[in-house]
């Protein structure tokens, strides 16, 4: 019997109607669009402006994507895991609630949180369960409402993120194809250096906490950038060396879209050519959890079965980690 390995089979995407250029803002905190797109290669990002929806409408739209392309069922459906920091809720998992509205009336599901490097997480953990021969089909999506723990007039942090999700099918494969190994990590020391400071166990919520901000996103830009340039390339480079793979082996990069440097600087580090450097941070920004599924949507009709493509990732916490995987399909 051949080993079963857990592939890729589907991808779906949503990203909200509303773009915030950074000429809109411009008009909001002191910046221009020159400074903001030579230092993080931003030009816009969208926005879920409605004030009712969370983070679960975008996921949901993102996996109805995914099973009306792919023609599946959702009732065969086994475990929903959903990536993310922004939850509809600190308690009930969103999971939950999407994989009924979606229809996936047989299968549980969950929240993970790694910050930005939660999807990638999660493509382990969804290919951990399927090469158990437990499960046959896991929906991995990636989402986040980054607008609804960003404060606007911060301009460290409000020129980088937007809303955004993506989701993908993991299935058996006995081909060979599909998540072939990873090199996933995490450090501590960045527990500082990136975060949302209120609103867990350590300072619960409370007139004081909102009103000095504690409950948007805070980053030592230049911290992060060190750490994210230096740990991401050498994962990467690593598991390149590990599977014995030479720049002529590697199809794609498929990094995490938070900065076009960092993305550049792991690139260089595996010794590739631009035209294999998957980019859409451009139109998105930083989507935190939905960056490498959006980028898979986006570039789908690119991939031709038997592709090599690398992940790379980086969030806080410090999390990061790189996994290396087999393209499944052709489109």
């Amino acid at each position: 019997m051949n080993k079963i390995t857990a592939a890729i089979t589907a991808v779906g995407a949503y990203v909200p109607t509303d773009i915030l250029s950074n000429k809109d803002l411009e008009k909001m905190v002191d910046t221009n669009d020159e400074w903001i797109f030579s230092r993080t290669g931003i030009k816009e990002r969208r926005i879920l402006k409605d004030p009712t929806l969370g983070t679960s409408f975008m996921a949901i739209k993102a996996a109805q994507d995914l099973i009306t392309k792919a023609n599946i069922n959702p009732e065969e459906i086994d475990l929903v895991i959903l990536a993310t920091i922004s939850p509809d809720m600190p308690v009930a998992a969103t999971a939950v609630y999407v994989a009924t509205e979606i229809g996936a009336t047989n299968a549980f599901g969950y929240d993970l949180q790694a910050a930005c490097s939660g999807f990638l997480y999660g493509m382990s953990t969804a290919s951990a369960y399927i090469e158990s021969g437990r499960y046959k089909k896991v929906l991995l999506i990636g989402a986040d409402k980054m607008s609804s723990i960003i404060d606007y007039t911060d301009r460290t942090t409000c020129i980088i993120f937007g809303d955004g999700a993506g989701a993908v099918l993991f299935e058996p494969n006995t081909e060979g194809l599909g998540l072939q190994d990873e090199i996933l990590r995490s450090d501590g020391i960045g527990r500082h250096s990136l975060k949302i400071e209120a609103g867990g166990s350590l300072m619960p919520p409370s007139e004081e906490t909102v009103g000095s901000k504690r409950h948007y996103v805070q980053q030592d830009g230049k911290t992060v950038f060190k750490y994210a340039v230096s740990n991401m390339a050498d994962v990467s480079e690593q598991i390149m060396k590990k599977n014995n793979l030479t720049n002529d082996d590697v199809h794609w990069l498929i990094a995490h879209q938070a900065n076009k440097r960092i993305v550049g600087a792991t690139a260089s580090r595996m010794n590739l050519g631009e035209e294999k450097v998957l980019m859409n941070i451009e139109r998105y920004g930083n989507t935190t959890s939905a960056t490498l599924p959006l980028l898979l949507s986006d570039f789908e009709k690119k991939f031709k079965k038997g592709d090599n493509l690398i992940f790379a990732t980086f969030g806080g916490g410090f999390t990061w980690g790189s996994i290396y995987l087999k393209w499944a399909y052709n489109s």
